[in-house]
């Protein structure tokens, strides 16, 4: 005899940033028993729809530290996306648990937590596909793990992983090294660093008509390929690397960081890495020492209230068109998402969207089976998406390459520029 679902009303995120209110707990439905993924790693399931989820689809983000305002921000949008959706697939009902990749010690994604969580989405199948990372080092732990999953690959959609290795030759090995079973499980709605790093540079010369720059990175995966891919097209532009340095974020002081990059001459300096690894500190001695000095960005900035006050001025790169300029179902989802949060959305939360969007896709056209879901993901076109018109190659890489600079001011990240790279700056 089928036991019906029991619910519990899922509470607000933060207090001040309540999710859709969903349900949670053990699902019975027509033809399946959903498990869900434990507390320690992930929040209850979360359905409205009719009956019981047949699947879930989890998000992996790190929730915790500097950056968990926009994280959260990215989770809700995933919650709009399947609200949009029904909470369906096709003909697949489909729950949302919301998981964390980061721990309170490390404030932000920490290594054992990501291998934890990818264990964890591999081994229950009831994970029809996985939404996330956040972090590229993080993608880099769970995706070989879900490529291994017994029963067929597990898909991955990430809306925010610009390290180009995840996809393409970059590093020694690098990406074969991800995909063990020789087939790809992994797919991104984003720009990779080597187009982010080069428009960077690109607005550095030909936009403010800077002449030297200090390249610093966070000595992670994604700072220090986003710090070279920039090192690497800046002479190209007439742009002189003066200082390719990288940061500790355990440091308590950067003033002779900040004495050596004032001494180079430089009249901007790169921070390549995000702001969790103590972003507000290194910029806040960068200033006090050189304060007319411009500050520019990645997209591990692109979260104004990790940041601080001390960036404003600086020039911040995300990849894809601003939010505001988006059209169609995307200006739907600005209209839509904007007002359910009260302000306009980060831009990586319409990445979030999109990404689950796009695991809906694939996972309609699956037969419910894992493995289909996967090679669904790969040579997919998205028709009138929340980002446009796009496809995803057979290496999981999007079509869509503009990148926007943005500059901070107060809360707010105002767009000045969308570039497509010149494509000598490029690789």
């Amino acid at each position: 005899m089928r036991r019906k679902l029991s619910f519990l009303a899922l509470g607000a995120v933060v207090a001040a940033a309540a999710v859709i209110v969903g349900y949670s707990g053990t699902a019975r439905g027509a033809a399946r028993a959903i498990s869900p993924l434990p507390s320690s790693s992930c929040g209850p399931v979360v359905y409205k729809g009719s009956g019981s989820p047949d699947y879930i689809i989890p998000s992996d983000l790190p929730l915790q530290g500097a950056i968990r305002h926009q994280t959260l921000q990215i989770s809700r949008a995933i919650l709009w996306a399947l609200a949009d959706r029904g909470w369906k697939a096709g003909q697949y009902k489909i729950g949302y648990q919301s998981c964390d990749d980061s721990t309170a010690q490390t404030a932000g994604w920490d290594s054992a937590k990501c291998a934890t969580n990818g264990r964890l989405y591999a081994s229950n199948k009831s994970v029809i596909g996985v939404i996330g990372t956040f972090n590229s080092g993080c993608a880099k732990i769970i995706v070989p793990i879900l490529n291994r999953a017994g029963g067929g690959a597990v898909g991955m959609v990430s809306p925010a992983n610009t390290n180009p290795g995840l996809t393409k030759k970059w590093d020694p090995g690098e990406p074969n090294k991800y995909y063990p079973t020789g087939q790809r499980n992994y797919a991104r709605v984003v720009a990779t660093d080597d187009l982010q790093g080069p428009a960077d540079a690109q607005f550095a010369a030909s936009v403010l008509h800077k002449k030297k720059v200090f390249v610093l990175n966070d000595k992670q995966t994604y700072g220090f390929g986003v710090a070279s891919t920039y090192r690497k097209a800046a002479p190209k532009l007439g742009l002189k690397v003066v200082g390719f340095q990288g940061w500790d974020a355990k440091q308590s002081s950067y003033e002779a960081l900040a004495n050596s990059i004032k001494a180079s001459g430089a009249d901007i300096v790169f921070l390549g890495g995000i702001a969790c690894n103590n972003g507000a500190k290194l910029m806040q001695d960068i200033r006090s020492v050189n304060p007319k000095i411009q500050l520019q960005m990645p997209d591990g900035f692109s979260d104004p209230g990790a940041n601080g006050a001390v960036a404003n001025g600086a020039y911040i790169s995300v990849a894809g068109a601003p939010p505001k300029s988006l059209k169609g179902a995307g200006a739907t989802f600005v209209k839509s998402f904007g007002k359910q949060i009260g302000a306009t959305p980060n831009p990586y939360a319409a990445y979030g969207a999109q990404a689950m969007l796009v695991m809906l896709d694939a996972v309609a056209k699956s037969g419910g089976n894992r493995a289909q879901v996967t090679k669904s993901l790969f040579g997919i076109t998205i028709n009138n998406g929340i980002l446009g018109n796009f496809t995803i190659n057979a290496q999981g890489d999007t079509n869509l390459t503009p990148i926007t600079i943005y500059k901070q001011a107060g809360k707010n990240l105002n767009p000045v520029k969308t570039i497509v790279p010149a494509s000598n700056l490029i690789g």
